[in-house]
């Protein structure tokens, strides 16, 4: 008998360290290729160093800042990140945990908790200012807001799911309730509360720069408004660098942390149900319409403040006078016009990119780690660099959408075609199929639920990153700089009607990707 032909050339020994030096050096090409580029750019004055500063001038600057300001903005936003992160980590885990837990409690609270969560932190932040003021408690608020949500959900998930399954299994041990909860309840749901706390991290150090870029006098969101007020933008480059290291950091310990307390095989992190038993649908509007009644009575009664909470009529006629002057539908359209504008260039070119590094491998290893890199790096960091480069019109605001939107569809690109069944390439062989062929009828119909999925988060941070382009830059429209005139003015009601439209608005745009998700893999479930 003959042994089988490898199809795969043997490397001879000798080869094999210049082979691993070769790939240890390949992430490093494009980072050194901007490099060089931006050097030669700067020795050359193609731009201007306000524009484009020296590379050495960055440096520098680096060294300058390690040696004061640097650490103390950096300790104090960290010292934000670690409060906010305690508190809201913590009552985020008992809610989701005692939501889990009661299935009567989460047919009360879940449906209003989530439409809460509909409207985007970002959204939050003038209320929030008119509220609590612009000190460190606005911070802390902000924070908890951003970081409660994922943590309750993904709690929830884990220890409502964990219960049908381990129920049976503590009646045969004849376990008491409380080793029930520590030994099969707890790392049952761990996998599911972890996943949240990623999420919670991520979203609290994007929530975090956000409100310090809006209003602070300390921390690095400041540092770099102030350097972009004064057109130093290498101290803007060592913020962004620091807080793209930072995030890097921040998922590396985290993942660390998950491999150490999660080691056990686990499914896939299940969704929320939609919807409940028909008989008690009514249980999801009991907290709405008891929250609605106390608000009703604190504004008659005078308990509060109405500047501060103005009464559900006194909102009400402010929303019907801004659709009757057409304000608000104004206000809308031109945001959604950004939303999709940008949703258009930053989808397309994250798909374009994904596409290119799951079907070529030579590009992932190239590309695949700086991309990964500039990921890590909190998407209002990018705020100071791209006014003022692109200004404060239109075309920034779109960069901004952009750039917001082409990180989600390149990794579900990515994923999807890493995804893929080996069967399909070989079809493609067997029918020998050209690579646009292939393309067309193969790659993305395999890929099609990835790519809606990573397309509904696109929408998700589409809409967010108009809000936030609309804070940071001045407009003449758009409903984020309705609601900073109306703060500016001290107008509640105007503030309450344009979260509400916020809200419905970023639910209408998730209820249509889900809509399209469904229709373009209903092949799938046939």
């Amino acid at each position: 008998m003959t042994a089988p032909i490898s199809s795969h050339p043997t490397v001879p020994r000798s080869a094999l360290p210049f082979a691993r030096l070769r790939q240890r050096l390949l992430p490093w090409l494009v980072p050194l290729a901007l490099f060089v580029l931006w050097s030669v750019a700067s020795a050359h004055h193609w731009t201007s160093k306000q524009v484009l500063p020296a590379p050495a001038l960055v440096w520098q600057s680096a060294l300058e800042l390690a040696a004061g300001d640097l650490w103390l903005n950096l300790w104090i936003s960290l010292k934000r990140l670690l409060g906010g992160l305690l508190a809201g980590v913590g009552c985020g885990a008992l809610l989701g945990a005692w939501l889990g837990s009661q299935r009567l409690a989460e047919r009360m609270i879940l449906p209003t908790f989530t439409a809460l969560a509909q409207v985007p932190t970002l959204a939050w932040i003038p209320l929030f200012m008119l509220c609590f003021g612009i000190g460190e408690t606005l911070k802390l608020i902000v924070l908890i807001k951003a970081v409660i949500v994922p943590v309750t959900l993904h709690t929830l998930v884990g220890v409502r799911d964990a219960q049908p399954r381990l129920r049976e299994a503590a009646q045969v041990m004849g376990l008491s309730r409380g080793q029930r909860v520590r030994l099969l309840v707890l790392p049952a749901a761990l996998p599911a509360f972890m996943a949240g706390v990623r999420l919670a991290v991520s979203a609290g150090w994007a929530s975090l720069l956000a409100v310090e870029l809006l209003a602070s006098s300390e921390g690095i969101g400041y540092l770099m408004v102030w350097a972009r007020q004064l057109f130093m933008l290498d101290i803007v480059f060592v913020c962004i660098g620091v807080i793209g290291l930072l995030g890097l950091m921040f998922d590396r310990g985290l993942s660390r942390v998950e491999r150490r307390l999660v080691f056990w095989p686990h499914p896939a992190i299940a969704q929320l149900r939609a919807g409940s038993a028909g008989r008690q649908r009514w249980l999801a509007w009991v907290l709405p319409v008891a929250l609605l009644a106390l608000w009703q009575s604190s504004a008659a009664q005078g308990w509060v403040n109405p500047q501060l909470l103005p009464a559900p009529l006194a909102v009400a006629r402010s929303v019907l006078a801004g659709f009757a002057d057409a304000s608000l539908p104004l206000a809308v359209g031109i945001s959604l016009t950004r939303t999709l504008g940008g949703l258009i260039i930053g989808a397309s070119l994250g798909l374009f990119c994904g596409l290119v590094l799951g079907l070529w491998r030579p590009a992932e290893r190239v590309l695949a780690p700086t991309f990964s890199a500039l990921r890590q790096i909190a998407i209002f960091a990018w705020v100071p660099l791209i006014t003022a480069w692109c200004g404060l019109g239109e075309p920034a605001k779109w960069a901004f959408v952009a750039l917001a939107t082409f990180f989600p569809m390149l990794v579900a690109a990515q994923r999807g075609v890493a995804q893929l069944p080996a069967q399909l390439l070989e079809a493609a062989q067997v029918l020998r199929l050209s690579r646009r062929q292939r393309l067309l009828r193969l790659v993305l119909p395999g890929c099609a639920p990835y790519l809606f999925a990573g397309l509904r988060v696109a929408l998700i941070y589409a809409w967010l990153g108009t809000i936030g382009a609309e804070y940071f830059m001045p407009s003449n429209g758009g409903i984020g700089s309705l609601m900073i005139g109306a703060q500016q003015l001290m107008r509640m009601d105007q503030i309450l009607g344009a979260m509400l439209l916020v809200g419905l608005t970023g639910a209408l745009l998730n209820t249509l990707g889900q809509f399209f998700e469904r229709r373009a893999t209903r092949w799938r479930h046939a």
